[in-house]
């Protein structure tokens, strides 16, 4: 999970994590937890639990998310929709837009402005190699093999392979996202990179060349 606290206060919540009593308090002493986002059909299955303790929050859904959840009868309030332009609730603090191109997975990537960050979710993997001793080998294995271990970490091959037949409309978004010029980036999987992170991302993203 990536937390903003935006200019008003509220805080927006990327991707919320399994929740607990103990996550709660720390969150808590950071401000109201007012937006609750689901980047992709894959990052969403905890935002009910966040929703039943903060009932004020709006909920954000990604394209194909709804869906998801219907099929698989999940109790999950999703109020409002994330589209290619952020809305007024943070339109001054982050810029967003969804990374075309894919055949499967819209995923909404949004940049902070004021701290110059690219917040991503699964369009970057970068798994660090001193955790992969904590996984079965087997999985470790299809890690180093799909390129999503640190430094160079990428998407996983399955969502790569998936933007093959629309590759010019991926490198359409590649190019808004490099017109950013993000000095850090974070991800959902893995070591975040501090500097040079438009350099970090032309690496990542060296598939689309």
């Amino acid at each position: 999970m990536t937390i903003v606290r935006l200019g008003n206060g509220d805080l927006w919540c990327h991707s919320p994590t399994a929740f607990s009593p103990a996550l709660k308090e720390q969150v808590d002493s950071l401000g109201p937890v007012r937006h609750l986002i689901s980047p992709n059909k894959i990052h969403y299955v905890h935002i009910g639990a966040w929703l039943k303790t903060y009932p004020g929050a709006i909920a954000w859904v990604s394209p194909g998310v709804r869906e998801r959840v219907i099929k698989q009868k999940m109790d999950v309030a999703f109020s409002a929709d994330l589209r290619d332009a952020p809305p007024p609730e943070w339109g001054q603090d982050l810029d967003q837009m969804i990374f075309a191109g894919n055949l499967y997975l819209d995923e909404v990537v949004f940049f902070h402005r004021k701290s110059s960050t690219l917040i991503l979710t699964d369009l970057i993997e970068n798994f660090e190699v001193s955790r992969l001793n904590k996984v079965s080998w087997q999985y470790g294995f299809l890690l180093r093999v799909g390129g999503c271990v640190e430094p160079d970490g990428q998407a996983p091959l399955d969502l790569r392979l998936a933007f093959c037949p629309r590759k010019q409309d991926a490198r359409r978004s590649l190019r808004r996202l490099l017109d950013w010029n993000p000095e850090q980036l974070v991800f959902a999987h893995g070591r975040w990179c501090d500097r040079n992170g438009a350099e970090q991302l032309r690496r990542s993203f060296r598939w689309l060349q």
